[in-house]
């Protein structure tokens, strides 16, 4: 049964906020170095480019396909388990991806590690629930990830991209998270009396810093309207990532072709993207839910539509490179709004666990999806439908976004709705 309670949910503090966020770095750490494992692969394997595709492509699905598989365990007090076990297979299938240049081990390691990554994913999503202010939970996060990821993105290519920096740097951060996952939330339990059972059953699965906290019970109504919209939220989740990613994958070569779009021009657009996904990060821990949460995602989808279809018409390099940054950063504040979304939800992860791997189900295979609309529609039309995307989701994801925002403010005062019981204090057992 699905729970939530405002009590139920810790502040945010620099151990708990370390964990849950290395943990989620791990696990899309193989996302964001996609490009390097593809060079790091034709090197280890002299692989053409479309097999090192292919291989890479199939760790992001094992990824997202056990990040889906695991999410529900997460919800529970099997959280922390999930996440080491994720996190063990990562050093080990990255470490022997690394370390041994055999053929089969590297693409055996490669699909380990990037299963194990999916546990990760999955356990970190969760505990992004455990905290209060989802909004600014999501901010956070957003920034660690991409200050992060940014530093990687720098750095491995001036000591190399031989597979022993590309893979052992995924196996390197898979260490790191488990080092810290102590420190993980455990997730709260749904009565006071589970939670003594929970605690004296499983003491391993709950961080030692942590307590499991008690929820009540909601309405089978609320519970039944919860699930269609996590469900419903999950389902727009993928097709928005397919749309936004496909642009993502297809910018280099639509940019050459109708904007004079250079190598420099293209690495200038790409970084740039990424300091505005920096800038969203900052400005979403600012605001946090002084706006609610479905007028700002709805703007953010129409806005991101909007400058997806005006990309498709340019035809200048400078006014290419700026389009793309706006977009990216319009897009980076959605994501995190989607994050906060499901987050609200639920506060055990129930919705924000397999939200992080659904999105790689939509993003792992659009370098195919977009060279395929692309094909059929020229680039101007492949950038109308995406903008048009953007609009048609817009509807359920705000939809959506309201509920989790009514939700939440019922946590915080349940005489505008929530049942008496959520004002009881939280029941809190040590492990």
């Amino acid at each position: 049964m699905s729970h939530s309670d405002l009590s139920a949910r810790v502040p945010l503090r620099l151990p708990t906020a370390t964990a849950t966020f290395a943990i989620a770095i791990a696990g899309y750490l193989g996302v964001n170095l996609s490009p390097y494992m593809i060079t790091a692969l034709q090197t280890a394997l002299d692989a053409d480019l479309i097999t090192a595709s292919w291989i890479v492509t199939g760790a992001l699905l094992a990824t997202a396909i056990v990040g889906l598989a695991m999410a529900p365990l997460c919800a529970g007090p099997r959280r922390l388990l999930v996440a080491r076990a994720g996190l063990a297979l990562g050093v080990v299938g990255f470490g022997a991806a690394a370390l041994v240049p055999e053929p089969g081990v590297v693409v055996g390691g490669l699909l380990l590690g990037g299963a194990g990554a999916g546990g990760a994913v999955a356990a970190a999503g969760a505990a992004l629930a455990a905290f209060r202010n989802p909004d600014r939970v999501a901010g956070f996060n957003g920034l660690a990830n991409r200050g992060v990821i940014t530093i990687v993105l720098l750095v491995i290519p001036l000591i190399g991209l031989a597979p022993i920096d590309v893979f052992g740097a995924l196996a390197l951060f898979s260490l790191i998270g488990i080092a810290v996952s102590g420190w993980l939330p455990a997730a709260p339990v749904h009565a006071p009396r589970a939670g003594a059972a929970v605690a004296e059953a499983v003491p391993v699965e709950i961080p030692p810093t942590g307590a499991v906290r008690s929820l009540p019970e909601r309405s089978p109504a609320t519970t039944r309207l919860v699930t269609i919209a996590g469900f419903a939220l999950l389902v727009t989740f993928a097709l928005w990532a397919a749309s936004e990613d496909s642009l993502w994958a297809m910018a280099g070569a639509m940019g050459a072709e109708q904007a004079g779009l250079t190598d420099a021009g293209l690495g200038l657009a790409l970084s740039g993207a990424t300091a505005g996904g920096l800038v969203g990060s900052v400005l979403l821990m600012i605001v946090g839910d002084r706006f609610g949460r479905a007028l700002p995602l709805g703007i953010l989808l129409a806005l991101g539509g909007i400058l997806k279809i005006v990309e498709g018409f340019t035809t200048d390099e400078t006014s290419f490179i700026v389009v793309f940054i706006a977009w990216n950063t319009v897009y980076a504040l959605a994501f995190m709004y989607f994050v906060s979304t499901s987050a609200a939800l639920d506060a055990d992860g129930r919705w924000s666990g397999p939200l992080l791997a659904v999105y790689l189900v939509g993003s792992s295979l659009t370098p195919v999806i977009g060279a395929a609309l692309v094909g059929v529609l020229g680039y101007q039309g492949f950038a109308v439908a995406l903008g048009i995307a953007s609009f048609v989701l817009a509807v359920p994801a705000v939809l959506v976004a309201r509920l989790s925002t009514r939700l939440q403010r019922a946590e915080a005062d349940p005489s505008a709705g929530a049942r008496p019981e959520a004002s009881a204090p939280t029941q809190e057992v040590t492990a």
